[in-house]
């Protein structure tokens, strides 16, 4: 299975093992991620619906792209700059395509708890 997402104002196709590398994201090396703009999932020729689709990476490492040199010039005016920059990125493991978004159920799970314990201060009074 395959999905389309986006990230760091990218796109990457993605499938389950592969490692791509995106704009920085907060996190330590091995903690998990939950990329949740899935633009295009499918298996082979087949779409499929991208409602609640999440796909669950984990951040192998924290690191810098290459410099790129950046030199400015005016000619005949003795102007010249030049600076250096390496843009941070983290490189992601995708380890799977397909979970469900959880926060219907942490929603449902709230609104069940909240009459349990309006109750509980009634009765105490």
């Amino acid at each position: 299975m395959f999905a389309v997402v986006r990230t760091g104002g990218k796109q990457y196709r993605v499938a389950a093992g592969d490692k791509i590398v995106v704009e920085k994201i907060d996190g330590a090396a091995g903690d998990s991620v939950t990329l949740g703009d899935i633009l295009l999932a499918g298996e082979g020729s087949d779409l499929k619906p991208t409602d609640g689709l999440t796909v669950a990476a984990e951040i192998i490492a924290q690191a810098k792209g290459d410099k790129v040199i950046v030199f400015k010039k005016r000619r005949r005016h003795n102007y010249r700059r030049k600076n250096g920059h390496r843009q941070n990125h983290t490189i992601l493991k995708i380890v799977a395509i397909g979970g469900e978004e959880k926060k219907k159920a942490t929603r449902a799970k709230k609104a069940d708890a909240a009459p349990a314990g309006d109750d509980a201060a009634a009765a105490t009074a």
